[in-house]
């Protein structure tokens, strides 16, 4: 799938013109003179492991059956979501606006700073700890991060492992933080922890 620069743009509502928008509930307003500064990497596969369909969309959105499947008796109760999700396609989706924090790092902590929620935006790239990505997902991403970059503050890249240690393992040892520091052309002040390369 081949997405424009051009058309990568934050409108003044948080909406990217590249996205499919699909508006999720589980948002709330950032705290008060909050503009997002960092950026957070996730991974989701709906079951676990398998790709396609609809069901992290329908998650994100509380539309989910969760008899479809076993795993779905863990996840029953859990209300969250991510400002935007690249599928295994490269596809964009956003449920949440810019301007709307979005519920999707949990329990966090960056260098000192409890609840990345309150100032960080969440991309979840369809994937899993066990597989690498796809080379369209990258390329999404890295024009997601220049728009980004272009409308806000953002002054870090990080994966949910860096900010939730111990408790998340995404985007796991397949992401190629080289390869999206390269392709998004940033220099390593955006990047505050160490890497030692993709497993790919």
């Amino acid at each position: 799938m081949t997405l424009k620069m051009d058309s990568f743009i934050v409108n003044d509502e948080g909406w990217l013109s590249a996205a499919h928008r699909i508006p999720s509930p589980n948002f709330d307003a950032w705290p008060e003179g909050t503009r997002p500064s960092l950026l957070v990497v996730h991974n989701i596969s709906l079951p676990p492991g398998e790709f396609g369909g609809k069901a992290i969309s329908e998650f994100f959105c509380n539309q989910l059956n969760f008899d479809a499947h076993p795993f779905y008796a863990q996840i029953r109760d859990v209300r969250v979501s991510a400002h935007f999700l690249i599928t295994r396609k490269g596809e964009l989706l956003q449920f949440v606006s810019c301007q709307q924090r979005a519920w999707h790092a949990g329990l966090s902590d960056f260098f000192g700073r409890a609840q990345c929620n309150d100032f960080a935006l969440g991309v979840e790239l369809e994937g899993s700890d066990d597989v690498p990505f796809e080379a369209a997902q990258y390329q999404s991403l890295a024009k997601l991060t220049k728009a980004l970059l272009a409308a806000y503050p953002i002054r870090a890249l990080v994966g949910h492992a860096d900010i939730a240690p111990g408790r998340k393992t995404d985007p796991g040892p397949f992401f190629d933080w080289q390869r999206l520091q390269a392709d998004a052309a940033l220099d390593d002040s955006y990047f505050p922890y160490q890497r030692s390369g993709s497993a790919e």
